[in-house]
Formats: structure tokens, C-alpha cells, sequence
């Protein structure tokens, strides 16, 4: 039987060979439906840039949308990889009171219509802040996958397997995520927090999904 650090080095290979994009990116070239893998520059692991978030999406063929809520939309609150960015940020800079107003969720209409000490040019600024650190620190690869019981199946997987590897949640010194508020996001060492450390690849399921999905590898 393989161990999970086997697994995940097989994983990370195939990964690795799939196109990388970062942004600007055109959106034709992302498939309608599928799981999204983000790298990290600066973070290393077996001896190529970091996974440090798997995600997809739940609506049909909301894959491009999904990725340009995290990437392109500025509205924290349609993205929680874009607010767990500018809670490193914010924690980081020891600005509780600004931190306080980023982890409102101003979606319900309840919620913009009680906007009293809501500092709406500030948490412009933070989103600035999170999109430049995105835009430059990440990159990403996806897979296409039309099911969404089978995207979110092998999202759980991939999740659990990868957090159950030393090296894959190994981050350096300097990764923002040092300075999460979270703490599954410090311990882990992934910008995750939903499907950690639950059931990895079995043995036989990694390899038909290598088989299905990287047929030429």
C-alpha cells in the first residue's frame, strides 16, 4: 500500500504537467465544469512550487466564474480564498479593528443596510492589497470534470490526501498564512479549511483517477 507521501508525489507530478495559468488569463482556455489547483511562488514541496489550494465549484459550469471571484472580482465576501488572504494580511499588520470590519459579510441586505462604522474606501483598499498579493503570488492549473458528485468526491480526496502529506504542509518561514487568524489554515499549511485530514485516495481510486484524468502520463 502506498503512503500518503507516495500518493501526493504522484499527484503533484500530474499536476505539474497540466498547462499553468496565472493572471491575466483567458478564459476560454479554463473548461466549464472542473476542480481549480492553485501554487503558491515561494512555497516548496517535493522539489517544485507548493499546492496550497484545491476548490471547485457547486452551479453548472461555474469553473471560469468561480476562479474569477478568487482572481479578478473584488468582493471578499463571493470569495473565502480572497478573505482568508486579507485575513493574514490584516492579522499580520496587527489591525484588529480593520480586520473586524473585513470578516463582516455584507451580502445579506440586512447587513448593507446596517452599514453604520462601515469604512467602505478602507476595505477597497484591502481588496487592492489582496488582489496584488494573488496576482502575483499564485498560479493555477485545472482538470475538467463534469459531475459535480464526482468534482466533489475527488475535491474531498484530494483535500485529505494532500493534508495528510508532511511535505506537501510544510510552508516556509515567510508564508502569509503563518499569519492566519485560522488556525486549521496555520496548522495545515493550505489556504483550506473545509476537508482536511478526512478519507485519502485508496490505492485503487488514485490510480483510475490518474488513469481517467492523465491518461498520457
Amino acid at each position: 500500500m502506498s503512503s500518503i507521501e507516495e500518493k501526493w508525489e504522484m499527484i503533484h507530478q500530474a499536476f505539474l504537467s497540466l498547462e499553468r495559468l496565472r493572471y491575466p488569463f483567458n478564459q476560454s482556455t479554463i473548461p466549464l465544469n472542473g476542480i481549480y489547483i492553485f501554487f503558491e511562488k515561494g512555497e516548496l514541496s517535493h522539489g517544485h512550487e507548493r499546492i496550497v489550494r484545491i476548490g471547485t465549484h457547486t452551479g453548472k459550469d461555474q469553473l471560469r466564474s468561480r476562479l474569477m471571484q478568487h482572481l479578478v472580482n473584488e468582493n471578499k465576501d463571493r470569495s473565502i480564498f480572497r478573505k482568508n488572504i486579507g485575513r493574514a494580511l490584516l492579522n499580520r499588520d496587527g489591525d484588529a479593528k480593520m480586520l473586524d470590519m473585513w470578516n463582516r459579510d455584507m451580502t445579506p441586505k440586512s447587513a448593507r443596510e446596517n452599514m453604520a462604522n462601515f469604512d467602505i474606501p478602507a476595505i477597497k483598499r484591502v481588496e487592492e492589497r489582496v488582489s496584488e498579493y494573488m496576482r502575483s503570488h499564485f498560479s493555477f492549473a485545472t482538470i475538467e470534470v463534469n459531475g459535480k458528485a464526482d468534482r466533489l468526491l475527488l475535491e474531498s480526496r484530494l483535500i485529505s490526501t494532500i493534508s495528510g502529506c508532511k511535505e506537501c504542509s510544510k510552508p516556509s518561514l515567510d508564508w502569509l498564512g503563518n499569519s492566519s487568524p485560522i488556525p486549521k489554515i496555520r496548522e495545515s499549511g493550505l489556504w483550506l479549511v473545509n476537508e482536511l485530514y478526512k478519507e485519502p485516495f485508496s490505492d485503487l481510486e488514485l490510480e483510475e483517477f490518474l488513469k481517467e484524468y492523465f491518461p498520457k502520463l
